[in-house]
């Protein structure tokens, strides 16, 4: 396997996080180190990518954290599964269309083994949930791609509280909510890193 997989038990500060990733992108275009998937939680925080607008932030009270990542503003915090990876697409065809496609099957299979259906929107990147005639996000995708390198990652809800979504304009899409996997269905998730992981390395191996 030429992916390292890194799990942290304890929360990692955003900022933190990122510099690890930034140390290990370079050791990857150097061919110092492998490519690198890394679970994790992040205490409670608002980043904003490049594509944010101020009119998005509802709650002008709040700390925003600006991130070199695409899209715009979100909220990371405790129940949220972070997933975090640096993978080298000159190995992958170069084609980050693809790539996020990858991603999201990563996701909506996964979701599929706790027979919970998700879709991918073409318009709207993440994954979705329908509920009650109603679309809510459930996982969020923003990445950099630096020397045909991808990091950054994605977030998926499991049983964070949904409230902080509420300060803001969350992915600076208005017309629907965001939700987590408990709110969906009540179940036993213990088991959904693994599957996370396994799926990731499928996706990105074949």
């Amino acid at each position: 396997m030429t992916i390292e997989i890194k799990i942290s038990k304890k929360p990692i500060e955003y900022n933190k996080a990122i510099k690890y990733l930034e140390r290990r992108l370079d050791q990857v275009v150097n061919k110092k180190s492998k490519e690198l998937l890394w679970i994790l939680e992040h205490p409670s925080i608002y980043t904003a990518g490049k594509t944010y607008k101020n009119s998005e932030i509802l709650n002008k009270k709040i700390k925003i954290i600006s991130t070199n990542r695409g899209g715009k503003i979100t909220w990371h915090g405790p129940g949220q599964l972070i997933c975090y990876f640096v993978i080298d697409l000159k190995k992958r065809n170069k084609d980050i269309r693809i790539f996020i496609k990858s991603l999201e099957n990563v996701i909506i299979a996964t979701l599929n083994k706790f027979n919970i259906k998700s879709f991918a929107d073409r318009k709207n990147v993440g994954i979705w949930v329908e509920k009650n005639q109603h679309i809510y996000k459930v996982a969020a995708i923003g990445l950099r791609v630096k020397k045909w390198i991808a990091y950054h990652g994605f977030s998926l809800n499991i049983s964070n509280k949904i409230e902080p979504y509420e300060k803001i304009i969350p992915c600076g899409i208005k017309n629907r909510g965001v939700t987590n996997l408990y709110k969906i269905k009540k179940q036993d998730y213990k088991s959904l890193r693994q599957k996370i992981i396994n799926s990731f390395i499928f996706n990105m191996e074949i």
